[in-house]
């Protein structure tokens, strides 16, 4: 165990576990945010979060290497552990949970988490290794904390439907809470990944809420979908996006597809690139 600036840093399960326990003993509420690092405010609005829901609050940083394919940026993803701990210290986190991988997946580790149901589809069309990856590591980490609640930010929102139906499919008692995407002035949605866009991206980078609003509001009043989905496609391009992996409006509930027109709450996602950096969103319609 370490300390900076007087948050407690953990980096193997009994230490950690020892944490929470002496909570328990103190009778406190567990809160627990997990993160991959290279926090920005949207993440401290999760830890604000659990803050209201729970007495103590720990929130890990660890960057996951089994959701990342070959190809992807697991080598460059930032990482600033001290300029971490300090955000953490500010918004009044009480634990760093930072394993080593080899931490989490020591020599021999074998064990796949497979999630059907919210998973098919969007991401899983583009990135299939990706909801595997997640799932275990997100059910590793509810079970080192054991907290009573977990807040995600609904921008990575199919990421937060198959965290749910894993929790209850697999029994697992912590509450499961999303919390709404944090944006910056012009409506971008806050992420580590934004660092790697250049001013020009950025700007173009700014349009895709405005798109999926526009978007959203043609959904809302019972014009085809498969319409407005190839707009919105077209619009994306039209601002700058160099390409678009999919824009799609799916039952918020699930995320299953609609037949032709929205019929009940619904969510518009979409995954788009600027040069080598891809942004995903998401909207209520």
């Amino acid at each position: 165990m370490s300390d900076i600036d007087a948050l407690p840093i953990v980096r193997t399960v009994p230490d950690l576990r020892a944490v929470v326990r002496d909570w328990r003993r103190q009778g406190f509420s567990v809160g627990f945010v997990p993160t991959m690092g290279a926090l920005h405010e949207g993440h401290l609005g999760l830890v604000a979060e659990a803050l209201k829901r729970a007495d103590r609050v720990a929130a890990s940083v660890f960057v996951n290497p089994t959701q990342f394919a070959a190809h992807e940026d697991l080598g460059t993803y930032p990482r600033q552990e001290a300029r971490d701990a300090e955000l953490l210290v500010g918004a009044g986190c009480h634990l760093m949970w930072a394993p080593t991988a080899d931490q989490m997946y020591p020599a021999g580790f074998a064990t796949r988490v497979e999630v059907g149901g919210p998973s098919q589809g969007l991401e899983t069309d583009f990135r299939p290794h990706f909801f595997g990856g997640v799932a275990v590591v997100v059910a590793k980490l509810l079970n080192q904390v054991q907290a009573d609640v977990a807040v995600f930010g609904e921008k990575d929102y199919q990421q937060l439907m198959v965290v749910r139906r894993m929790a209850a499919d697999l029994d697992i008692p912590t509450e499961i809470v999303g919390s709404p995407t944090a944006r910056d002035g012009w409506g971008l949605a806050l992420s580590s990944r934004n660092a790697y866009l250049n001013e020009g991206q950025l700007e173009i980078a700014r349009r895709l809420n405005g798109v999926l609003a526009q978007a959203g509001a043609q959904a809302a009043t019972g014009r085809p979908l498969a319409a407005v989905e190839k707009d919105a496609h077209a619009a994306l391009l039209k601002a700058g996006f160099e390409r678009i992996d999919y824009v799609a409006i799916r039952r918020a509930d699930d995320l299953a597809p609609f037949a032709g027109t929205v019929d009940a709450p619904a969510r518009i996602l979409a995954a788009a690139w600027i040069g080598r950096t891809r942004l995903i969103d998401n909207l209520a319609v």
